[in-house]
């Protein structure tokens, strides 16, 4: 008797020691944030991804209540940066914003430093950047309708420009040549600007940008447009007028380059739910939603903001881009 009466108290004890802990464990993480929060750019500073992480890290910082810090870790594609947050503290207080690259590496790179599915929690998709098909202005196709004859005529001799394996443009091009089944000469620069001044300079031929970069050739007349790729056309004044890729010609032509934030796997419970219902917020703030528009990006306001929503969509990207890669033939070490 006395016997099951110590073990009573010593089973007692332990639950108690237990909920004490689970308690004071909870207490710990209902002040997060209590410093400064850290978003991990994957991409060189002054590009589109660094500027809409500039721009949410300003949105963020009312609802958490701290002040949130851009940290450039470029390099590979993205995939340094992205592996630096899968290896970080799972506290909340180091967390990635990446573009579409997070789905495609999986397909363009043989082995990369983390799981794209394993590896991170999901905290939900920010926005959507169309892009737009430009060229040389000395292309004598005014159209796609004759820009598709001119490419159907060069016999595989028409140049496209990207900014390197894996980016936006990279990536769009490869679902030109797709959608129009005809084969280019890919030429990739170290970025943006030098494949931009290229065709500018009439170098190249074709370049597939993200809108936020192509906007301002097209306004001072230094390129030609083609169309844009996301499903509706754009409210720029600029770019009115332009049809959609799908409308001229490229039936179900639909190239988003979309923007996710994510966390080290393992992140607890409550501080996911704090930072998702920040994120929230900070996409209703005024100042931000003026700011993306001015750039041609559609802030997400659908299920894929949530944790289910976001990882489901680039599950999916996933295995849409990695077939167009693979038939490309078009992959980095």
């Amino acid at each position: 008797m006395k016997n099951n009466k110590w073990m009573f108290k010593r089973v007692l004890v332990s639950v108690l020691l237990v909920l004490s802990a689970v308690s004071g464990v909870s207490a710990v993480w209902a002040q997060y944030p209590d410093k400064p929060v850290t978003l991990v750019v994957p991409f060189a500073a002054g590009g589109p991804s660094d500027k809409i992480a500039r721009d949410l890290a300003e949105a963020l910082r009312k609802p958490l209540g701290q002040t949130v810090i851009v940290d450039n870790t470029a390099g590979a594609g993205g995939t340094i940066g992205a592996a630096r947050v899968a290896r970080a503290k799972a506290d909340g207080y180091t967390l990635l914003v990446h573009h579409i690259g997070l789905a495609t590496a999986p397909a363009l790179y043989k082995k990369l430093p983390y799981d794209t599915l394993k590896d991170f929690e999901y905290l939900g998709l920010v926005n959507e950047a169309p892009s737009v098909l430009i060229g040389r202005t000395t292309l004598a196709a005014n159209n796609l309708a004759e820009l598709r004859k001119w490419i159907a005529d060069s016999g595989g001799r028409v140049n496209l420009a990207n900014a390197g394996v894996g980016s936006a443009s990279h990536l769009c091009g490869l679902m030109l040549q797709s959608a129009l089944k005809s084969k280019m000469v890919a030429v990739p620069y170290k970025g943006t600007a030098p494949a931009m001044t290229d065709l500018i300079g009439g170098q190249v031929d074709l370049m597939c940008e993200q809108a936020t970069n192509a906007v301002p050739q097209i306004e001072g007349k230094k390129v030609k447009v083609y169309g844009v790729s996301s499903k509706e056309r754009l409210s720029l004044p600029s770019l009115a007028q332009t049809p959609t890729l799908a409308e001229a010609g490229l039936a179900d032509f639909n190239v988003t380059v979309w923007h996710g934030v994510y966390a080290p796997r393992g992140t607890p419970p409550e501080v996911l739910a704090r930072l998702n219902a920040a994120l929230r917020e900070a996409l209703k703030d005024p100042d931000l939603i003026k700011r993306q528009e001015a750039l041609g990006l559609h802030l997400v306001t659908d299920a894929r903001l949530s944790a289910a929503g976001h990882k489901a969509y680039v599950q999916a990207e996933m295995a849409r881009w990695g077939k167009v890669i693979k038939d490309s033939g078009e992959t980095a070490e």
